[in-house]
């Protein structure tokens, strides 16, 4: 080839790239909303804060928080299903992620929507029961429950959350007689339980936690595989002889499919990092959140594990579908 022509191909070459490098502008250019499907204060809503400071922190552009609550995490959810693949928005998810294809009739949005970013902290659930009750272990609960039976009424934070299916699951296992009063969230349901109105529960740590250090409630068991680092002195479901008794409240990250993918990996490295952070975790700790910071195919994994699961137990339980 002439030198001539070697030259205009070289220069082709990098004007090409030079093309590519306008047309794949460096993520994120502008603010980017981060979609909580539940009202601000709850556990998905703090852990979204947190990590929205930072990635502002260390991405150079606003990530805020919108608060989309309403149909146990449905509105927000779908509404993020329906937003642009570009990045610019994020959906934090709860546990009713996978959930509520199992417990909803008419479900308004395809959970395939969505690329799963990355599981970023997890809220095991824990065995609570008013000091009143004398049980001092989880076995001596199932003595006192399975010695009285339809005596007792254990608080649920709402229809189809963790907390109300780890209480099904505990039933149904060990074929015990007690009802479920439902709550509005965890808050109310912790402190019914408080009050002694329904003396026993499961609920997510986040909220039993300040309460079981002051004192004010006995916890008998975290749901978790390993002990709880905000409360390290309380056995495990296996530890306390409870088989198959595992279950925790997510705090997960997706975006729309159709997200370009560096985009999304880009927001995986980052959040796992982030929720790695002493400060952050000097945060979530103490109120029950154990970081986690997966990759995506880990967190793809989980999900259909999840979803695997509760369908089981809703229909175990029979619990009836929600309009």
């Amino acid at each position: 080839m002439p030198s001539r022509l070697r030259g205009l191909a070289a220069c082709a070459v990098l004007l090409a790239a030079g093309l590519t490098t306008i047309a794949a502008p460096a993520y994120p250019e502008r603010t980017v909303k981060i979609i909580v499907p539940f009202a601000a204060g709850g556990p998905t809503d703090v852990i979204a804060r947190l990590i929205a400071q930072k990635l502002s922190n260390r991405l150079g552009q606003q990530f805020y928080v919108e608060n989309l609550a309403g149909a146990g995490g449905n509105i927000g959810t779908a509404n993020a299903a329906r937003a642009a693949a570009d990045g610019y928005t994020i959906l934090m998810a709860s546990s009713s992620y996978v959930v509520n294809p199992s417990l909803y009739k008419n479900f308004p949005y395809d959970p395939n929507s969505f690329i799963p970013v990355t599981l970023a902290a997890v809220t095991p659930n824990v065995l609570i029961v008013n000091p009143a009750i004398s049980a001092q272990s989880a076995q001596e609960l199932l003595t006192v429950i399975k010695g009285n039976p339809g005596k007792y009424t254990f608080a649920s934070p709402g229809i189809g959350t963790t907390p109300h299916l780890a209480s099904e699951l505990f039933r149904s296992t060990y074929d015990l007689d007690f009802a479920i009063a439902t709550y509005r969230g965890g808050a109310p349901a912790t402190e019914a339980v408080l009050a002694n109105e329904t003396p026993i529960a499961f609920v997510a740590m986040s909220t039993a936690t300040p309460l079981v250090k002051a004192g004010k409630l006995r916890a008998l068991v975290v749901t978790s595989k390993k002990r709880a680092t905000a409360l390290p002195d309380i056995p495990t479901s296996a530890e306390a002889g409870l088989s198959g008794q595992e279950s925790e409240t997510m705090q997960g990250v997706f975006v729309p499919i159709g997200t370009p993918r560096a985009t999304a990996d880009l927001l995986q490295r980052e959040i796992a990092t982030i929720v790695e952070m002493p400060d952050v975790k000097s945060k979530m700790l103490p109120l029950g959140f154990e970081p986690v910071g997966s990759s995506s195919t880990e967190f793809a994994a989980y999900i259909a594990a999840e979803m695997a699961k509760w369908k089981g137990v809703i229909i175990n339980a029979k619990i009836p579908q929600i309009p």
